[in-house]
């Protein structure tokens, strides 16, 4: 089967004769062999994460230091960035840097605006790294660190890494549309509607998802709201200041802003203990009506004011925050008290959660490995401020990497307590009891003993009534962080003081996701009604920015709002729904750019996205399957529908419920997220199927090819591929007059 030509629409004419697609004048040529030097290096980086992968795949029945663990995964990253995502940039989508990107043929200031990379590397990775690399891991630590382990670091490498490395590469070449929209151009018009549909009924349940854990996080916290509060006058500050007052001076504007930072974190504490405690102590409905009115605001202002500047100032609390966590790890070199695999993995029946560690072990942990929801950033926000095409390596590819480093921080944060006050912490009520003494009984029952004393003085540690049922995970990453850092600074009577700053950490990590994603959300409704109004696909146009703003923001807000009013109404409703329903986005996205590689000529290279994109529909199919079929009350929905079902009949009231009301809700829920489900795998299998022939009339005859892909040109801005610039990439600033962070010149640069 001959592999398809590239078609005309990629053969636009340019000065330098560019022949097909990726492969134009500024493609960067095949890295060449490595200096002897450079090999021992890289000999050496690949003999540490074996290393550290042997200890692990070998220890049985011991503890083992979480050391080994870090190594591994470091070591694993080093070598899929290097090798793996630079082959996949400079062969497969072989990207050209004298090609101008929608930010610089676009710019206006709102949306469309060259950043430089530094501060584009943050606000992406603070826009997809949200809950999930802090709570997934968290919670699949049930079924043992080494399953997640492995999931995260070869999901990140050959998964997810190249979904978003690959989404932001086609969205650039194509003015940055949406993920939608390009599957609607791409696929076909019944693929692409119900791609649509899916993507955005889907993001509007993550974001409200993410925001409750939010809520959840600062309700009754005045440090937390006050420092997060901060970041936002903060970052005001300094998009003004790389603005108008010193254009291009990122070092200096990233120095103040974290001086600005640290104070914030700083100041937030004395505030909880002065009288000004009051003022930003807030109630659940509170902070709803602040997050939903910042939410729009954010939307709506340009990108350089408070988007980008806030996410890159955020960036450097996340990962300076995870980088001492890992530095933790070396100088206390705390054991992994949790074993390599647990029995709820082949049993199914974990406290934590139910089902086997196939295939829920790959949907509970989604960020940090492979996850949906990064593929409408990387076709959103970030395509339309990227400065050159060969910085979607950096941004796609390396951004996803620090993400999944948090998500083993995150593993070993779980796994160096003792699995027993994990247990305690992670499972609900209705297991446990509401006693120490019922918790430890119950804790025993699954083979890890604590006693109640040891539960109580776990609490009294970090300065909380009862950790009992803190489900949710972000309490059980707090005590993990708080275990590390008091090990290295203040001992046992810090660990309030690293308890209640990651509670605060989280929070601040988790708020990026909301306004980032709003903004991707608005610009996914806009190309939605571009299609039946052509003003709405002027992305700036300020009425439909607004309206769209709005809807967007009412759609995960209302979803919010009934959730903190009602336990069982509203996102609470949905919330089952979260994993599965961002492992299907994950199919949309690898969908979508296996299509295009294969309608752009690259057919020989279509399994870099094909074969994640098996494996995801394998799993998360199964998964919803389960949902929907399983007999088990705690794994299927229908399931559980006909048990309360049964118990009104009997009227008897079950728990969780609390009256017959109750029980009449919980029927209701179960019964919409099966349905949900099920409506979601069809919509999956609809987009699958219209690609799949998509792709074979693509290879039968290419000739009838035709590409969404935008007119090639010569982009007159220059700017290093990587956070650091090379040797060669420093000559030419330097004679184009430009800092480290580049800039546009009037005249191309040889």
């Amino acid at each position: 089967m001959a592999e398809p030509e590239a078609t005309q629409t990629d053969r636009t004419p340019n000065p330098r004769g560019a022949a097909s697609p990726g492969d134009g004048p500024g493609s960067l040529p095949p890295a060449g062999r490595l200096s002897p030097r450079s090999l021992a290096i890289w000999a050496g980086v690949a003999l540490v994460g074996a290393v550290g992968w042997g200890v692990l795949a070998l220890s049985r029945g011991e503890e083992i230091s979480a050391a080994w663990l870090l190594a591994a995964a470091l070591g694993s990253y080093a070598i899929g960035y290097r090798f793996y995502a630079r082959f996949i940039a400079d062969r497969v989508l072989k990207v050209d840097k004298t090609r101008a990107t929608p930010a610089e043929r676009l710019d206006n200031g709102v949306d469309f605006h060259p950043t430089d990379r530094r501060v584009l590397f943050g606000h992406h990775f603070a826009a997809v790294a949200g809950a999930g690399p802090l709570v997934g891991p968290v919670l699949a630590a049930q079924m043992g660190y080494l399953p997640s382990t492995i999931w995260i670091v070869a999901g990140v490498i050959f998964a997810g890494a190249v979904q978003d490395m690959v989404t932001l590469f086609f969205s650039t070449r194509r003015d940055g549309r949406s993920l939608g929209q390009m599957a609607r151009d791409e696929i076909g018009p019944v693929g692409g509607a119900a791609a649509l549909l899916a993507v955005f009924a889907i993001m509007i349940i993550l974001l409200a998802v993410l925001a409750l854990v939010i809520v959840n996080a600062l309700a009754h916290s005045p440090w937390g709201v006050f420092s997060i509060g901060m970041t936002i006058p903060i970052a005001l500050f300094m998009g003004v200041y790389l603005r108008v007052l010193r254009p291009g001076r990122v070092t200096e504007v990233s120095v103040i802003g974290v001086a600005l930072l640290l104070l914030a974190i700083v100041a937030g504490g004395w505030v909880a203990e002065s009288s000004w405690a009051e003022f930003f102590t807030l109630e659940k409905e509170t902070l709803v009506i602040w997050m939903i009115a910042y939410g729009f605001i954010a939307s709506v202002l340009p990108v350089w004011l408070l988007l980008a500047p806030r996410d890159y100032l955020s960036t450097f609390m996340k990962v300076g925050t995870i980088a001492l966590m890992a530095v933790g790890v070396v100088v206390a070199m705390p054991t992994l008290k949790m074993p390599a695999v647990t029995d709820f993995a082949t049993r199914g029946d974990g406290p934590v959660f139910a089902g086997s560690m196939f295939p829920f072990v790959f949907i509970t942990i989604a960020c940090g490995a492979l996850s949906g929801f990064h593929s409408l950033v990387a076709s959103g926000t970030t395509p339309k401020m990227i400065q050159k095409e060969t910085q979607v390596r950096v941004i796609g590819y390396g951004a996803m990497l620090t993400e999944s480093f948090v998500a083993i921080m995150a593993v070993i944060a779980a796994c160096i307590i003792e699995p027993g006050l994990f247990f305690a912490v992670n499972s609900p009520a209705g297991v446990i009891g509401t006693t120490v003494q019922t918790a430890s009984e119950a804790v025993t029952h699954f083979g890890f003993a604590i006693t109640p004393d040891a539960l109580a003085q776990a609490a009294k540690d970090v300065e909380e009534a009862s950790l009992l049922s803190r489900t949710g995970g972000a309490p059980t990453f707090a005590l993990g962080m708080s275990e590390i850092f008091s090990s290295v600074i203040g001992g046992s009577g810090m660990k309030a003081f690293w308890y209640h700053f990651a509670i605060m950490f989280e929070a601040l990590f988790i708020l990026t996701t909301v306004d980032a994603g709003t903004r991707v959300g608005r610009f996914m409704l806009q190309d939605t009604l571009g299609n039946v109004h052509k003003s709405f696909k002027d992305v700036s146009w300020k009425p439909g920015v607004w309206l769209a703003s709005a809807v967007v923001v009412g759609g995960w807000g209302y979803f919010l709002w009934v959730g903190v009013k009602d336990p069982l109404g509203g996102i609470n409703q949905l919330f089952p729904l979260f994993g599965i329903a961002n492992q299907l986005l994950a199919a949309v996205a690898l969908a979508v750019c296996t299509t295009l590689l294969v309608k752009s000529g690259r057919l020989k290279w279509a399994w870099i996205t094909g074969v994640p994109l098996a494996w995801d529909v394998a799993v998360t199919l199964t998964a919803s399957y389960q949902k929907v079929f399983s007999d088990d009350v705690k794994v299927g929905f229908f399931a559980q529908r006909d048990k309360y079902r049964t118990g009104i009949d009997a009227g008897k009231v079950l728990p969780p419920a609390k009256t017959m009301d109750d029980m009449h809700t919980v029927v209701t829920n179960a019964t919409v997220d099966g349905v949900l489900s099920v409506l979601f795998a069809v919509l999956i299998l609809i987009v699958l199927a219209d690609a799949a022939r998509t792709c074979l009339k693509a290879v039968a005859d290419p000739g009838s090819v035709r590409l969404s892909e935008v007119p090639w040109t010569e982009s007159k801005i220059v700017a290093p591929a990587g956070l650091l610039a090379s040797a060669e990439e420093k000559a030419e600033l330097a004679a184009a007059g430009l800092d480290s962070g580049g800039g546009r010149v009037k005249e191309p640069v040889a």
